[in-house]
C-alpha cells in the first residue's frame, strides 16, 4: 500500500470550506478537466455515511467506478474506491480550524494499483500525478473560496 498526502491551508473560514467538500458539486470546480470527471449517479448532492457514488474519468481510457462514504464526522470524511483504476483506494478528507477565517485541508490518500509487481513498478508515476491533481484542487478550492465571504 502507497501513501499519498497533501496539506494547504486556505482563507476561509472551517464551516465554509466543509459545505463546500461535502457538496458534490465540488467536484466540478476542482477536478483539472483533462480528467473528464462526472457523477453518474449519487442518492444526493450532499455526501453522508454510506452514501456511494458512482463516478467516470478518464485514467488514459475512460473508467467508471464507485465509491463508498464510509465515514463521516465533524469535519472528516472518507471515501473508499470500488472497480476503480486502482486496486485500492482510501481517501481521508480532513478540515482543521486554524482561526475564524483560516483551515487547513488534509487529503491522506492509501492506495493500491492493480497488476500486482507491474502495477508497483509505476507507484511513483501514481503519485507524480496525485501531486498533479492535488496542487490542482489546491488552487482551485482557494479561487472558489478565498475572498467570496
Amino acid at each position: 500500500m502507497r501513501k499519498f498526502l497533501h496539506t494547504f491551508t486556505i482563507n476561509a473560514g472551517i464551516d465554509r470550506v466543509w459545505e463546500f467538500y461535502t457538496d458534490l458539486h465540488h467536484l466540478n470546480v476542482i477536478t483539472p478537466r483533462q480528467l473528464q470527471l462526472r457523477v453518474d449517479n449519487a442518492i444526493s448532492q450532499k455526501l453522508a455515511a454510506g452514501h456511494r457514488v458512482s463516478l467516470s474519468g478518464r485514467f488514459v481510457t475512460r473508467r467508471t467506478w464507485n465509491t463508498d462514504i464510509t465515514y463521516l464526522g465533524p469535519y472528516v470524511y472518507v471515501d473508499e474506491m470500488k472497480n476503480g483504476p486502482f486496486k485500492q483506494w482510501k481517501h481521508t478528507h480532513t478540515f482543521k480550524k486554524i482561526s475564524d477565517n483560516e483551515t487547513e485541508v488534509v487529503d491522506d490518500i492509501d492506495f493500491e494499483l492493480p497488476y500486482g509487481v507491474i502495477g508497483r513498478l509505476f507507484e511513483g508515476y501514481a503519485t507524480s500525478q496525485l501531486a498533479k491533481i492535488f496542487d490542482h484542487r489546491q488552487e482551485a478550492t482557494k479561487a472558489a473560496l478565498e475572498n467570496h465571504s
